[in-house]
């Protein structure tokens, strides 16, 4: 028997267009000897769906698609995801289609609810297994998250299932693709039944899937591995209930993996939302040098613009280094002064600012001008706004609202200073696009007179590591300490963490790649009174 799994990259809310694409997967599917086709959690109308699941009209639109789906699917057995309403009560399911109607549909069992999922707020949880017959061989079905804990597998095998299919929208972060690993293993060993594992590709907002799709023995042996961040059908030959060892992707290093999820992100929000193209400040520094390869590698030079707007305090080396970047990846250029703008709003303020010391508000005016620029032009172009900040930055409050954080997406947003560093060395590996002083010299957001960020901040590797363990790993300044860190570095860092909760909450979304960013799953009060003492 061959089985096929089928790694879409949907889109949310599409679903015709993901019906569709269902479609064309089974006809390619069957014309490669599959009999039997595994798609991918909530495929028909993209996952996550978030609110659209309160909606009445949502369920019955994919009930009427569903519908048509199963009549216009032929010749192949079909496992399908997607939401589904019984008496009132609303279930994350997955239906099994065959011969023009569906012979069994699974209700999932685990409802995630930590991390960016939600799904206790839309859906009902299921509880009996599902198990069909498929030339001899008898197949259980698992969503996602049921197949993080035993019950539901465990349930699975007792009903009579030989070998296990999951349904999958697991999204990326570094290091994910071990841990599914490992918990599909723990299953295996509790039930000796082979699992094929199919997840969706895309990014969604700020989520990135990165398929990744496999299969592995009832010895808990890794069989099949599809690759990461591209769409995929592939085959998986099962002799009685045994998956026979076929193409295994190669891992990817974890430079290169991040990389493709920063690509494949932008590529789908700037796609799927309609925008016609992207723009972004180039400053001369790493975290716009960046920014703009990872544009021009997920959209092609033609459909990115990059501005340069110097002030009387950028270097002429930025200068040069921007223009050096634009001409190696071929985007359009252009450079706007920002002095002239300066000097008129300084003259506007001037009575309210006599006698007053020059301080961070100029700073925040320059900043706030470039905003406003390349604002103007992406109203003018419809081209959305990329900002370049950094997970660093967006931790510690050092960015300007209204300033760098103005605009629609943020590339680099869950990306950490020393992380921006190795991917940029890592893209120069693919072609020099980034000139080596520009990850040499000091960084500086070249706002007043021999200016560097670490006048304000710890070095970035003391700051990103106390970032990691504060933010990511929830461990108290105290514990942090006893890592090694010093007080004062930690007391300052989590002081910063706290005050600038305010600016995050009017950051644009931007791309997750660790196991916590700054989006769905970080939901501090603004209004905090809870802080911590050292005592």
């Amino acid at each position: 028997m061959k089985i096929a799994i089928a790694q879409i990259n949907f889109t949310v809310g599409e679903l015709a267009g993901n019906a569709a694409k269902i479609l064309e997967a089974a006809a390619r599917a069957r014309a490669g000897g599959a009999t039997l086709l595994l798609t991918t959690e909530l495929g028909l109308c993209g996952y996550p769906p978030e609110d659209l699941l309160l909606r009445d009209d949502f369920y019955h639109d994919c009930a009427r698609v569903l519908d048509d789906l199963v009549k216009k699917t032929a010749g192949i057995t079909l496992v399908v995801g997607h939401p589904h309403e019984i008496d009132g009560k609303r279930y994350n399911a997955a239906s099994v289609i065959r011969d023009g109607g569906i012979i069994a549909t699974y209700l999932k069992r685990k409802l995630p609810n930590y991390t960016v999922f939600d799904e206790e707020r839309y859906f009902d949880s299921g509880g009996e297994p599902c198990v069909f017959e498929h030339e001899g061989v008898r197949f259980g079905v698992n969503i996602c998250a049921d197949v993080w804990e035993e019950p539901a597998a465990i349930a699975a095998h007792a009903a009579g299932a030989q070998v296990l299919l999951v349904l999958n929208a697991s999204p990326y972060h570094m290091n994910k693709q071990l841990s599914r690993y490992e918990v599909v293993r723990d299953r295996v060993a509790e039930t000796d039944l082979p699992v094929i594992y199919a997840n969706q590709v895309g990014g969604q907002d700020e989520l990135v899937f990165d398929g990744a799709s496999f299969a592995v023995d009832g010895k808990g042996e890794l069989t099949h591995q599809f690759p990461a961040f591209e769409e995929a059908l592939g085959f998986i030959e099962l002799v009685g209930d045994v998956p026979v060892k076929g193409d295994i992707a190669r891992p990817l290093p974890l430079e290169a993996e991040v990389y493709k999820a920063l690509t494949l992100g932008v590529r789908d929000y700037v796609d799927k939302n309609g925008f016609p193209g992207v723009l972004l400040g180039l400053s001369g520094g790493i975290d716009s040098a960046l920014t703009l390869a990872v544009a021009v590698d997920a959209l092609g030079a033609g459909r990115v613009r990059a501005v340069m707007m110097p002030s009387q305090y950028t270097a002429n080396m930025s200068i040069e280094d921007a223009r050096a970047e634009a001409e190696a990846l071929g985007v359009r250029y252009t450079e706007i002064a920002i002095k002239p703008v300066f000097d008129a709003f300084l003259g506007v303020l001037a009575e309210e600012f006599r006698d007053l010391p020059a301080d961070t508000t100029e700073e925040n005016l320059q900043s706030r001008i470039r905003g406003m620029l390349l604002m103007a032009l992406s109203n003018k172009s419809g081209a959305i706004v990329l900002t370049t900040g950094n997970k660093s930055e967006m931790g510690t409050g050092y960015a300007t609202l209204y300033g760098d954080m103005a605009g629609g997406f943020g590339v680099l947003k869950d990306i950490n200073k020393m992380l921006v560093y190795r991917l940029a060395n890592y893209r120069n590996t693919l072609s020099p696009v980034i000139p080596q002083r520009v990850i040499e010299r000091a960084p500086s957001a070249e706002l007043r007179p021999g200016q560097t960020d670490q006048d304000s901040l710890p070095p970035y590797e003391v700051l990103d590591a106390i970032m990691e363990a504060y933010v990511e790993n929830d461990l108290s300044p105290q514990a942090i300490v006893a890592r090694g860190f010093s007080q004062a570095d930690v007391q300052k860092v989590v002081r910063l963490v706290r005050l600038s909760e305010y600016k995050r909450r009017q950051a644009p979304v931007g791309i997750r790649i660790t196991n916590r960013g700054f989006g769905k799953d970080w939901r501090y009060p603004i209004t905090n009174k809870y802080w911590h003492y050292f005592e």
